[in-house]
C-alpha cells in the first residue's frame, strides 16, 4: 500500500504535464477546444500554467495537498465545461477528478502541516 501515492502521484503529474503541455505549445485540439469555450485562448495558456504547476506541488510535501486541490477543481471545472458547452464526454475529466480526489484523502494528514507552517494551528 505504500507505493500506491507515489504510483498515483507519477500518473498524475504525467498526465497532467502532459495535458497542460499540449495547452501551453498550442497543439490543434487543444487551441479548437478552447475557441469552442469562448473564453479567448488566455484561458488556455492559464489552465496550462495550472496544470503543470500543480502537477509540481505533487511533489513537495507540505503543497502536496493544494495541488491536488487545484488540479481535482480543474477536472470538475473541465467536466462542466464537456456537459455545458463543448461536449461529447465529460468522463475522463471525472476519472482524474476522482484520481486527485483520492490522492487528497491519502494526504490529509498533511493538512495540518501545511496550517501549521500558515500560522493557523
Amino acid at each position: 500500500m505504500r507505493f500506491f501515492p507515489i504510483g498515483l502521484r507519477v500518473l498524475l503529474t504525467f498526465v497532467f504535464v502532459a495535458a497542460g503541455g499540449a495547452k501551453l505549445f498550442g497543439a490543434s485540439m487543444m487551441v479548437e477546444t478552447f475557441d469552442a469555450i469562448g473564453w479567448g485562448q488566455w484561458f488556455r495558456y492559464v489552465t496550462a500554467v495550472v496544470e503543470i504547476g500543480a502537477a509540481a506541488m505533487l511533489w513537495v510535501p507540505v503543497l502536496s495537498i493544494i495541488g491536488s486541490s487545484m488540479l481535482f477543481a480543474t477536472m470538475i471545472c473541465g467536466a462542466l465545461f464537456h456537459v455545458f458547452v463543448i461536449g461529447p464526454s465529460a468522463v475522463p475529466a471525472l476519472v482524474f477528478a476522482l484520481l486527485c480526489l483520492t490522492l487528497l484523502w491519502v494526504d490529509r494528514t498533511k493538512l495540518q502541516l501545511l496550517m501549521a507552517r500558515l500560522g493557523f494551528a
